[in-house]
């Protein structure tokens, strides 16, 4: 997945950034309610985790702007303001989950992937298309009930191809999934990706469409 991180704490936005890392996510760090703004303006992500008090831009401010807008992004309010008015009060601006510093890093990884999970209908961990399905907690594929082996990389293609099943991803759709500010994007390497999973689920698996992306295979073709 590709996440916000909105926190203005260098030191604790440095280990949250490490540890989603360290899971695997592609990660965008900022530490202004404003930068924030303009970063979900240009970029599509999975997740936002919000700090409550920036400079900018209030992180309640972001999240009523966002909700106005319909931007329904999962986001998750991380903030040291305990007390039940608070709670609720971030709740009530359209957040869908709230940590209060300090927190375990394991539990937030858990409360990502509920929100996201929410924000896409789904009751379980589970993404599933035909045979072939993915666990978002576990990061295990497979293929008609049988574990498949797949890179960090060649998981978050197939996550990105999963979330959209029943249309036609794009290479940049693909890309916003894997990489992050920063990280070097090589030329061919959705293809590669791509390939390597058909090696693994069925040749016919993956279909391209020519100009415009990919898309899993329907029962149709």
């Amino acid at each position: 997945m590709r996440i916000l991180l909105v926190e203005d704490d260098t030191s604790l936005g440095d280990t949250i950034g490490s540890w989603l890392r360290m899971d695997q996510h592609a990660v965008d760090w900022v530490t202004r309610g404003d930068s924030a703004e303009t970063a979900l303006m240009t970029h599509r992500y999975d997740c936002v985790l919000l700090d409550r008090g920036l400079p900018g831009l209030s992180g309640d401010d972001l999240l009523a702007k966002l909700r106005t807008a319909g931007n329904r992004v999962p986001v998750i309010l991380i903030t040291a303001f305990n007390a039940l008015a608070d709670r609720v009060e971030g709740l009530d601006l359209g957040a869908d989950d709230y940590l209060v510093k300090p927190f375990e890093l394991e539990e937030m990884s858990a409360r990502i992937r509920a929100a996201v999970r929410r924000g896409a209908d789904q009751v379980t961990n589970e993404l599933a298309h035909g045979d072939i399905g993915l666990n978002l907690e576990t990061r295990q594929a497979t293929l008609a009930g049988q574990p498949v082996a797949l890179t960090a990389r060649e998981y978050h293609v197939l996550y990105a191809l999963l979330l959209r099943k029943n249309s036609i991803v794009t290479r940049a759709q693909i890309e916003e999934t894997l990489y992050g500010w920063g990280d070097e994007v090589e030329s061919n390497a959705i293809e590669v990706y791509i390939h390597n999973l058909r090696k693994k689920l069925g040749s016919d698996s993956i279909v391209t469409v020519r100009g415009l992306g990919y898309r899993l295979k329907n029962d149709g073709g």
